[in-house]
């Protein structure tokens, strides 16, 4: 394949601010087959950066760290379910501040595509559609669907006005939009509704701003994704062939800049797989093969960061796979944000073809052991259901799902009775995909194991008439990749009753509001309760930690534990699952730290806890154990 035809490509240019905004322009040359900005020819090496994923006081030590290697651009989703967390209630305070993450990266100097989906994947809790849509049962999701296009263009009347002043031809640094995001990968392949979005974009956006669409190399995704008025872009990994994959751009798109999208730097990690890794040489050929074409690339991702919080996804291929806390992607900037041998070795592939900016590259951010920490049991959870559940349990005959409960993320309790005597060992049953994601079963507040989608479904248990059955539901987060992305928790009826009796009915459901609680300082603010002496089943465990006059970033391992969540100052840093691995520490920023007095920690574990629970904060993370396996790794 022959390089484009522009002459002298421009990476880095003057500072774009100083430009009047009459002379700013950003557009596509079809003659010549590149980009042209304010008129001269201009090719874009950028990075993926999640500002969801980064706490707010690092968005510009990792933006920074992006500038000095070398990138002129950053690209960014916006994830809809971040932001409008129920319908018509909007959140862009503190790390939810896109204004205040895209005017950053304009005072460092840094062009911005912007990716506001709808749909985003991005390996993010349903893919950046709000759950709340799924209250609707009958809704289809990206499509022409009324119901799905009326709340997406409420939600567009918030998020492009924000948008529009800041996009290149109004004096700001957005270059370039995406519509959507791989919808060739998804079942649907209606043109009406990127038709639809497309005018959406335009009327609220401008005709002059590029557009664009992106999509894998397949033929039929480029025959679903791509649509007249959105220039289409593809994305491929190192592995790729260059010459074939930008071969099936040039069959949809004959002229124009040749655009990698997402060159895959990494790749994500799943519970119970190994930690993913690509090796730093492979990635900078790849590199350096498409700029010698004249390509313009964006690196997915450059700087990962953390699923905190309830915000990781799930993929679906053959069965449910839930994507780790951690989103280090083997990036060249860690999950902590350190610049790695692979962030040096694009940085000397970048050097090759454009100069890099002056100065050295900051330093890693300090990190500090702080060593170990001792906690203690204050509840079971069973116990604690009326600080959890303030407003009560729901009655129903049968279980309800999650969205029908209007519950988001996090947990739900289903209580009853059995409704007569099981003397020998019965199934307790969970019908296919009954259960979503993970079940906790408790019968006369023991707990007895554990039902989990695609893998365990049945337990056996004995009881008598009038025995309490508690089933804890947890959410492992919503599939945000492919056909099935209404991913309802809980379907049916939920468990069958044990072989032989009549069906369980007659629910208490309480949806639990773990989160508000603990932000409120529970239960480090309530009275000391006296709980079993017991280590199994879901439970609450407390400790506080001072740190050493610093408050550095760390890692908090959780030797003996099994599954569970960890809050520290009211903060949900995610999830932890120590059995299953690979990762095996959560990583904490440093500016979640108090210093001068203790720092408060919550942990939710939900199997069962060491016989001495205790936690240990390292210096350097652990991502790459996982049951049965001695290696650990932090590459």
């Amino acid at each position: 394949m022959s390089p484009p035809r522009c002459p002298r490509l421009h990476s880095h240019s003057a500072p774009f601010l100083q430009a009047s905004p009459l002379a700013r322009s950003f557009q596509v040359d079809y003659e010549n087959n590149c980009f042209r900005k304010d008129g001269a020819p201009f090719r874009y090496i950028s990075g993926s950066i999640h500002y969801a994923r980064v706490p707010r006081p690092a968005w510009r030590d990792r933006l920074l760290k992006m500038y000095m290697s070398g990138l002129s651009t950053v690209q960014v989703y916006v994830p809809w379910n971040y932001h409008e967390t129920l319908p018509g209630v909007y959140d862009f305070t503190g790390n939810r501040d896109v204004e205040a993450f895209l005017d950053l990266t304009a005072e460092l100097g840094l062009l911005v595509i912007l990716r506001p989906g709808p749909y985003i994947c991005a390996e993010w809790e349903m893919g950046g559609l709000p759950a709340w849509l799924l209250w609707k049962p009958d809704i289809n999701l990206r499509t022409s669907n009324p119901a799905y296009l009326a709340a997406v263009d409420s939600w567009l009347h918030i998020l492009l006005p924000k948008i529009k002043p800041r996009l290149y031809q109004h004096g700001g640094n957005i270059i370039s939009v995406q519509v959507e995001n791989e919808y060739g990968s998804y079942y649907a392949c209606d043109y009406g509704y990127l038709r639809h979005l497309l005018g959406s974009f335009r009327a609220l956006l401008g005709s002059e701003v590029l557009l664009f669409t992106t999509d894998s190399t397949g033929v039929e995704e480029l025959r679903c994704g791509t649509l007249q008025g959105l220039y289409a872009t593809v994305d491929f990994g190192p592995g790729s062939n260059v010459t074939e994959a930008f071969g099936a751009q040039r069959r949809v798109e004959p002229k124009g800049p040749l655009v990698n999208s997402e060159y895959y730097t990494g790749w994500l990690d799943y519970w119970g797989e190994a930690h993913a890794s690509t090796s730093a040489a492979w990635v900078s050929r790849g590199l350096e093969d498409m700029l010698q074409l004249g390509a313009s690339i964006n690196m997915y991702m450059f700087h990962g960061g953390t699923n905190f919080a309830y915000w990781s996804g799930a993929d679906y291929k053959d069965q449910y796979k839930p994507v780790t806390t951690s989103y280090d992607y083997d990036a060249p900037l860690s999950e902590a944000g350190d610049p790695t041998e692979k962030l040096f070795a694009i940085r000397t592939v970048i050097s090759k073809f454009q100069p890099l900016p002056f100065g050295p590259m900051p330093p890693a951010t300090p990190k500090y052991a702080y060593g170990w920490v001792a906690l203690r049991k204050y509840a079971d959870l069973l116990d604690v259901l009326d600080v959890l559940c303030p407003s009560g349990p729901v009655q129903s005959q049968f279980p309800l799902t999650f969205e029908a409960l209007k519950q988001v993320h996090g947990f739900v309790v289903y209580h009853t009775q059995l409704p007569w005597d099981v003397r020998d060992p019965a199934t307790l049953d969970a019908p296919p995909h009954s259960i979503c994601d993970r079940a906790y079963v408790m019968l006369q507040k023991e707990y007895q194991g554990t039902l989990e989608r695609d893998r365990q479904t049945m337990l056996h248990i004995t009881g008598r008439a009038g025995d309490t059955l508690d089933i804890l539901l947890e959410n492992m987060g919503r599939i945000s990749f492919g056909a099935n992305a209404s991913d309802f928790k809980v379907r049916g009826e939920g468990p069958e009753a044990p072989e032989g009796m009549v069906p369980l009915s007659n629910w208490l459901i309480y949806p639990l509001a773990i989160d508000t609680a603990v932000q409120q300082g529970w239960p480090h603010t309530a009275l000391p309760k006296s709980s079993s002496g017991g280590r199994v089943g879901p439970a609450f465990y407390t400790g506080t930690f001072d740190t050493p006059g610093i408050a550095w970033d760390t890692f908090v391992k959780f030797p003996g534990w099994s599954k569970g969540l960890l809050w520290i100052n009211g903060f949900n840093l995610g999830r932890y699952w120590t059995r299953r691995g690979p990762q095996q520490t959560l990583f904490v920023p440093g500016s979640l730290l108090h210093v001068g007095h203790p720092n408060n920690i919550t942990v939710l574990e939900l199997e069962g806890a060491p016989p001495t629970p205790v936690l240990l904060f390292l210096d350097r993370p652990l991502y790459n154990r996982t049951l049965g396996c001695n290696t650990t790794g932090t590459e």
